[in-house]
Order: C-alpha cells, then structure tokens, then sequence
C-alpha cells in the first residue's frame, strides 16, 4: 500500500505547488500524468540505486555462511522495485482514464524504454554496492548525487522551459531521455524527446544509450572483480 501511496503524496505536494501555484506545466497537455509518469519512473531508479547501496555489506553475515552468486542479492532488489514499479503504472493507467489521455501505438515504446530502465538501473545497483563495501561514504555522496540529479532531470519541469544550449545537455542524461521518451509515447506527443531537442537528429539518442553500456560494462567488471573478496571485507 505505502508503495502506492508515496509517490502519490508526493505527486499531490508537487503538483499543487508547481502547477498550481508557478503554473510550471501549463502549456502541457495532461500535465497531471505527465508530472506523476517522471516522479514514478524516477522513484524506481532511486529505489533500485539507493537500496542496493548498503545491500551486500547488510548481508554479511549471510556472505560469510553460505557461498552463492552475490549478484543475486542486488537482483532481488530490483525487482522488489519492479513490481512496485508496476503497480504504480496501474495507478497510472487510471489517472489516463480519468484524465481522458488518448493512447496511440506509440505507447508500445514504453517497453524497451522500461527495459532500459531497469538495465541502467540495475547496473547502477550494481556498482554502488560493491563500490560500498570498500568506501562507506558512499552513501552520503549519493544521497546528494540523487538530490541535485532529480532537479537536473526534466521531472517537475517541461524541458521547453530550460534554454537550448542547456538542453542538450540535459537531455543526453540516460533518465531524462527515459522519461521523456516515456512521455512522448504514453502521454502527449508534444513532449520534447532528444531527438526534436537536436533538430530531429534520430542517431543524437545513442549518446544516452552508449552511456548505458558504458555504466553496464563498468560496473558488471568491477562487480565481478571485486565479489570475491566481499565475505572479507563486510
């Protein structure tokens, strides 16, 4: 129930003070969903990232007793937050149905870009969690990573609203062009994806995916290289 009804309460705050009070998303089409599709979407990166950080060093005494893949205490993470994930797409689909939010076959995108979500974010798990076992301040340096990333990601805001130069850059960020792309395909069609940022340029959308398989390789290779001495150093 509290999976549901927190990145509902939040979605509430924000709206009322952002669309409401600065009328942020006026010019948007169905901004309601549109602002609670990046705050869910946005909920699961924290959940998978934030969670896995301390996950291995929580399960020390069970790395010291038994010998089994590590990996699969981060894999469970993840899709305790995919199913919350889910559910909250539920929710979604309701406030659609309310809100009268027309579906069209691009909302068949949401599915890779669900899955490249969930890639990105698992191997960002990934790397915290061995990262963490070694360097214990790594907490703290990503709870203020997370914080200054969910204002410099297009959530509460619409990407229109920052200047292009800086756009460009935004955009090329894995979640924002998630999240956009995501809302482009589900909610309204005149939600800037990173290809209209750059001038209809489709090939610009490998930057965000190239960061992808660089963040998958790296943190898969120091994952790796590092679990074996896990059970020591916990």
């Amino acid at each position: 129930m509290w999976s549901l009804l927190r990145p509902l309460f939040l979605f509430v705050t924000l709206y009322f003070v952002f669309a409401r009070f600065l009328k942020v998303g006026a010019s948007i089409p169905h901004f309601p969903v549109y602002l609670l599709l990046g705050i869910v979407l946005w909920n699961y990166f924290s959940e998978v990232t934030t969670g896995s950080v301390g996950a291995i060093v929580g399960r020390g005494d069970l790395l010291r007793k038994i010998n089994f893949p590590k990996y699969v205490i981060i894999l469970a993470g993840s899709f305790s937050a995919l199913i919350n994930l889910f559910l909250n797409f539920i929710v979604i689909g309701i406030f659609m149905a309310i809100t009268h939010v027309a579906l069209t076959w691009s909302a068949l995108l949401i599915i890779p870009l669900l899955a490249e979500l969930f890639i990105f974010s698992l191997a960002v798990a990934f790397f915290l969690s061995a990262l963490f076992v070694r360097f214990r301040d790594i907490s703290y340096i990503w709870e203020v990573i997370m914080q200054a990333a969910f204002y410099a990601t297009p959530i509460l805001y619409p990407l229109s609203r920052i200047p292009h130069q800086y756009a460009k850059l935004l955009i090329l960020n894995p979640m924002a062009q998630i999240i956009q792309d995501a809302r482009y395909a589900l909610v309204t069609p005149q939600t800037q994806t990173i290809s209209q940022v750059y001038d209809g340029n489709k090939l610009i959308w490998a930057i965000p995916l190239g960061v992808s398989v660089v963040v998958v390789v790296m943190a898969v290779t120091y994952f790796r290289s590092r679990s074996k001495y896990f059970a020591e150093e916990v």
